[in-house]
């Protein structure tokens, strides 16, 4: 059995070890998420990045235990301010979910429900974790509908989602995952539905709301160049693994995954006419059905020959706390562990 409690550290608000969650479906088991370890400190933003199905929201409704039909966590352990979410009963991750958690969804239409008003879903969360009254609830609403910037606030308590746009949906999702002042948001590909010039006064808008809270964010994405400007840590997901993770500048400037290298290859760079981008040949693999070694060793043109044989690679930890799964650093990992000793 996993311990319930674990040492004191002020500055550490998340840690999951070694998280592996599968779902049991008809046709085998898909290993969504399989090892998957990492921190998230107070007042930081740790990005989450990789193409779509390799285990970044998987991940988010592991720790949140909001897992769908058929899947469960089978190992690892999920530690929130001294609190294992793993072993944790139910009534305990209720307590955690909106009020020490917060959590915007991708498609905002469909998480808010069409039936009631933007005033009665911001404001249920702060009747049910702070015990407040309606009217005090939807007082509050409109001062958090005003921080997200929504217009006209106190005409939006009775408005309906359909009645908004697709950037002001998701701006009241936000009023709604930050209304009991969570110590950490989980923003899953927030910006996905919205246009260019919608997703930059929306990340805008994140960083202020971290500024003026002092909340921790995790922003999942699966566009890289995203993350560029508001992550502390990157952790880079492939295949349901986190193949690199480390801080972002040294990850984005000198990045050690072929993986990682591609992603960053294939951005558009100004003033740099090219007649085609770099793209990464073949398909994500299904996770259903992963291939033996590295799951990314069918697209990278690096890959050795045991990279196609045995268990994915191991966790090479690098300089300044960077790791990464890749064979290629073995040796950089053997460098960095002779010169700590």
């Amino acid at each position: 059995m996993l311990p319930d409690t674990q040492p004191s550290n002020d500055a550490l608000l998340l840690e999951v070890r070694d998280l592996c969650t599968h779902v049991f479906t008809r046709r085998g088991v898909v290993k969504a998420v399989n090892g998957v370890s990492f921190q998230v400190r107070a007042g930081e933003t740790l990005g989450l990045v990789g193409e779509s199905g390799s285990g970044k929201t998987m991940t988010c409704l592991s720790i949140l235990r909001l897992l769908p039909r058929g899947a469960r966590i089978v190992s690892g352990e999920i530690w929130l301010q001294g609190t294992n979410l793993v072993t944790a009963s139910e009534a305990t991750v209720e307590r955690v979910r909106g009020k020490q958690i917060g959590m915007v969804l991708q498609n905002a239409l469909a998480a808010l429900d069409p039936v009631f008003t933007i005033g009665t879903q911001v404001g249920e969360p702060l009747v049910m974790h702070q015990n407040m009254s309606w009217r005090a609830a939807l007082r509050r609403v409109v001062e958090l509908l005003r921080m997200v910037k929504v217009v006209a606030p106190e005409l939006r308590l009775y408005s309906y989602p359909h009645e908004l746009s697709g950037g002001m949906r998701q701006r009241v999702s936000s009023a709604a995952a930050i209304g009991c002042a969570p110590a950490l948001l989980i923003a899953d590909e927030p910006t996905t539905a919205l246009d260019v010039t919608t997703q930059r006064q929306y990340l805008d808008l994140l960083m202020e709301l971290q500024q003026a809270t002092g909340m921790a964010i995790m922003f999942v994405t699966h566009d890289i160049s995203l993350v560029g400007n508001m992550c502390d840590q990157l952790a880079v997901f492939y295949g349901g693994l986190l193949v690199e993770y480390g801080p972002r500048q040294q990850v984005l400037s000198q990045p050690s995954h072929p993986y990682t290298a591609a992603l960053l290859q294939s951005i558009p760079q100004l003033g740099e006419p090219r007649e085609r981008l770099p793209s990464i040949a073949g398909e994500p693999p299904d996770l259903g059905r992963l291939p033996a070694g590295c799951p990314f060793h069918p697209r990278c043109d690096a890959a050795l020959d045991v990279c196609r044989t045995g268990e994915p690679p191991p966790v090479f930890t690098l300089a300044q706390g960077r790791q990464v799964r890749c064979w290629l650093r073995e040796q950089d990992h053997d460098r960095s562990a002779a010169g700590s000793l």
